[in-house]
C-alpha cells in the first residue's frame, strides 16, 4: 500500500512539473508578436504550404544563382510559405550585388505576382517566368482570358466571336486598380455557352497589365 502511495505521489509531482512548464511556455508565447513559439528553433515559424489546410514549421529560403558561373549571388530566408512576394526583393539584391544597371531574372511560376513583376520592371530588371494557369473558365472548357485580344488604341477587347468588349468601369481590388470590360452582345451570341454562364463575360484588366503581357510575349518569342 505504501509503495502504491509513493507511485501516486510521484505521478502527481510529475504532473505538477508539467503544469509549471506549460505555464512558463504560455508566458513566453504571450511575449511573441506573431503568437508563435518554437521550442526547438526560436526562429522557425509555422508556414502554410501548397497543400490544402497543411503547413510546416521551418523556413523558406530563396537563392539566386548566376546562370553563367552557377554561383549563388544572394539568398533570403523568410517565414512566408510562398514565393509570391520574393521576386523583386531578391532580384534587386542580385542587381546591387553584381553592380549591374540592368538584369535579366528567370524564376518559376511560384514567384508570379503582377506587382512584383511591375516592381522589377521599374527597377530595370527583365523577368522571365511562366504565368500560373488559374483560369476556372479554361478548366471547365470555356474560353480563357487569353482568347480575348486587347486592342490598345481603342481600350477594348475583341472576343472569340468577333464582338467588342468595351470599357465599363474601374475600381480598387486588393490595392490594385482594375478595369472591367464586357460586350452588350453576349445575350445573343451563338458561342455564349463556350464563354460564360452569366449574362455577360466580364474581363478584368490591371492598370499595368501591359507589363505582364510583355513578359509572356517575350517568353513565347524565345
Amino acid at each position: 500500500m505504501e509503495a502504491k502511495t509513493q507511485r501516486q505521489k510521484g505521478k502527481i509531482e510529475w504532473l505538477r512539473q508539467e503544469m509549471r512548464q506549460l505555464h512558463e511556455i504560455k508566458q513566453q508565447l504571450g511575449t511573441q508578436p506573431d503568437g508563435q513559439l518554437s521550442l526547438t528553433d526560436p526562429d522557425a515559424r509555422s508556414m502554410s504550404s501548397r497543400g490544402k489546410a497543411t503547413g510546416v514549421v521551418g523556413y523558406n529560403v530563396q537563392a539566386a544563382v548566376n546562370a553563367k558561373h552557377h554561383l549563388i549571388v544572394t539568398h533570403e530566408v523568410t517565414n512566408i510559405g510562398n514565393e509570391r512576394a520574393q521576386l523583386s526583393p531578391v532580384a534587386q539584391a542580385v542587381k546591387k550585388a553584381m553592380g549591374q544597371v540592368t538584369l535579366e531574372a528567370v524564376a518559376d511560376r511560384g514567384c508570379y505576382s503582377g506587382q512584383q513583376i511591375k516592381d522589377c520592371d521599374d527597377a530595370g530588371i527583365t523577368v522571365m517566368l511562366p504565368k500560373p494557369m488559374t483560369s476556372g473558365a479554361s478548366a471547365e472548357g470555356r474560353f480563357d482570358k487569353a482568347d480575348f485580344v486587347y486592342i490598345t488604341s481603342d481600350n477594348e477587347y475583341r472576343c472569340p466571336a468577333g464582338q467588342r468588349a468595351i470599357y465599363r468601369f474601374s475600381r480598387l481590388e486588393g490595392g490594385l486598380l482594375m478595369h472591367r470590360y464586357w460586350s452588350s452582345a453576349c445575350g445573343q451570341c451563338p458561342m455564349k455557352a463556350q464563354c460564360t454562364p452569366s449574362q455577360h463575360r466580364r474581363i478584368s484588366r490591371w492598370e499595368h497589365e501591359s507589363v505582364l503581357e510583355a513578359v509572356q510575349q517575350m517568353r513565347q518569342a524565345r
